[in-house]
């Protein structure tokens, strides 16, 4: 007689346990962090066996994968509803957009560190290094349209952009900015970054 609460049988790719154990990871790494994303505290939590989750993730890392996967997903679709209250001004909407970006780093910090996690991008699990490659180019065409003073790459203006955003993201999370420059908001820093990659903003 069967007993257990792991569903039996092949489970569907949508709806069924692969999708449960993810939403599960992506609490747990909201509530406890990325030190709680155990294969066995997710399978407790998803209300399974600490085997199940190998039908669908056959290791931790790709387990992970998809949790960071759906965590870039929700990056996205934040900073598209940024862009919808943005004004149609290039400078402006790189300005809402790296706001939006640091937003989401401070408010799910846990999620920020898990996509950004070396072993979860060299693995190749899932593309998830590709998976931020959509978020670069909108940096790209944004620089093209505002240019940069000099004259510079876009892609290699939108790379720099990138990495110093990172760096904020990662550094203010830890508290460090704040005792550096004594400020509690990032704004300034936010607008200092623009301006060094793009040049001074026209008045």
């Amino acid at each position: 007689m069967h007993t257990s609460s792991e569903p039996s049988g092949p489970q569907p790719e949508d709806g069924g346990l692969r999708s449960r154990l993810v939403t599960t990871g992506a609490e747990l790494v909201a509530t406890e962090g990325v030190q709680a994303l155990t294969l066995r505290e997710i399978a407790r939590r998803a209300g399974v066996s600490h085997g199940a989750p190998r039908r669908y993730f056959p290791t931790h890392l790709s387990l992970l994968s998809a949790i960071a996967r759906q965590g870039f997903g929700e990056l996205s679709e934040h900073l598209a509803a940024s862009a919808a209250d943005s004004p149609p001004d290039p400078r402006a909407q790189l300005h809402t957009l790296a706001r939006a970006y640091l937003d989401f780093a401070r408010t799910r910090p846990g999620m920020y560190e898990l996509m950004f996690r070396h072993d979860l991008l060299e693995s190749g699990h899932l593309g998830l290094r590709d998976t931020s490659l959509p978020l670069f180019s909108t940096l790209v065409d944004l620089i093209a349209q505002v240019g940069t003073r000099p004259a510079a790459d876009p892609a290699v203006v939108a790379g720099a952009l990138w990495a110093n955003l990172h760096g904020i993201a990662q550094l203010w999370g830890w508290g460090s900015l704040q005792l550096a420059t004594g400020t509690a908001d990032v704004e300034p820093l936010l607008s200092a970054a623009l301006d060094a990659h793009l040049g001074p903003a026209a008045r």
